[in-house]
């Protein structure tokens, strides 16, 4: 009885199913996840998903005698009592490289420009280019515009009406990113960003990680029209989390959503990452591509087994005086089962 034929294909969907789920990767549509496999060029959307979605200070720039330390320190100092993402920005790097932060007396905002404060007897300033150019301060411009030609938000910091430093803050990068895409690039796949930033912003995190090529200052309702495009010359993924990824979503062959996104992007989606890790993505390309493996695997040896097994059953060498006995059909019969069911559970995570 072709047992293990019938068995082949269903033990391994059920095999990678389970390691998907126990590994945060929720597969919604199977036929999708099976495509995976051919996947040529993954789309990543970038805020949220390459990147953390929150300001960070990039780099702090001298522009005096202070050192780097000192600036970052007396800009979170003042900043503590800001409620602006880019001040929290300033904050939590300060923290993160555990610089204690100093006691501020007469705080006060600078509407729309930025904010300042007494610090050991000196006012301290933390503004916008805005207000050096309104106040005509000058600065050192060559620094600084290398930085500006980033895409990145620049704020400096005033002693008196000195500039002392500046600190750049763009979109973190989450620090999972570039590993994911060195994978994904080492199974041959494209990696491409496709973001509504500014280009020099999306080149800049392209520079970071290793995309091969990028898409930006697209709107919303153009993400679609995009993978279209990328469509006629790849099999391609899209990797998004926000309500302005669904329609790329849908559009992609295999649309994956971020854990952590909207419910219209995750509703959306064929594919859904728990942990919002961009590593998950290149993780389900391989387990589909193991599971093809394992279904290929399991229909030769099926096929083959039954091949050989049946006839000798049905008594095709009755003529030269070979009969198969039926016990031992029967334990050949379920020993094919059991190696089926075995070569399945060698699906590794």
């Amino acid at each position: 009885c072709p047992h293990a034929l019938g068995l082949a294909i269903p033990l391994v969907v059920a095999r990678s199913t389970s390691l998907a789920a126990t590994s945060g990767l929720l597969i919604r549509d199977r036929k999708s996840f099976e495509f995976a496999k051919n996947i040529e060029a993954i789309v990543f959307d970038k805020t949220g998903t390459l990147t953390k979605g929150e300001f960070g200070v990039t780099e702090v720039i001298k522009l005096s005698d202070f050192d780097r330390d000192d600036i970052l320190q007396i800009a979170a100092s003042l900043e503590s009592n800001s409620e602006h993402p880019i001040g929290q920005g300033i904050v939590k790097s300060a923290k993160d490289e555990d610089l204690e932060l100093k006691e501020i007396k007469n705080f006060k905002a600078i509407p729309g420009k930025g904010i300042k404060g007494i610090i050991e007897e000196q006012e301290y300033k933390v503004v916008s280019p805005g207000y050096l150019h309104e106040n005509e301060i000058n600065y050192d411009d060559e620094k600084v515009g290398k930085v500006e030609e980033q895409g990145k938000t620049i704020v400096f910091l005033l002693k008196e009406n000195s500039v002392i430093g500046a600190i750049a803050l763009a979109d973190l990068i989450r620090e999972e990113s570039k590993e994911a895409i060195d994978k994904l690039k080492s199974m041959g796949i494209k990696c491409m960003m496709l973001t509504g930033d500014n280009k020099y912003v999306a080149q800049w995190v392209a520079d970071e990680i290793g995309l091969d090529d990028v898409i930006a200052e697209v709107l919303p309702d153009e993400k679609a029209n995009e993978i279209e495009k990328v469509k006629k010359n790849y099999k391609v993924a899209m990797v998004g989390d926000g309500i302005n990824d669904a329609p790329a979503l849908a559009t992609a062959n295999v649309g994956i959503a971020i854990g952590a996104g909207t419910d219209v992007a995750i509703e959306t989606a064929d594919i859904i990452l728990v942990r919002s890790d961009p590593r998950d993505a290149a993780d389900i390309i391989e387990l589909s591509k193991k599971t093809y493996t394992k279904m290929v695997q399991n229909l030769v040896w099926a096929t083959g087994y039954n091949a050989i097994a049946i006839p000798l059953a049905a008594g095709v060498l009755y003529g030269i005086g070979f009969v198969l006995p039926p016990w031992l059909g029967a334990l050949i019969m379920s020993l094919s089962t059991v190696i089926v069911a075995i070569n399945a559970r060698l699906l590794k995570k």
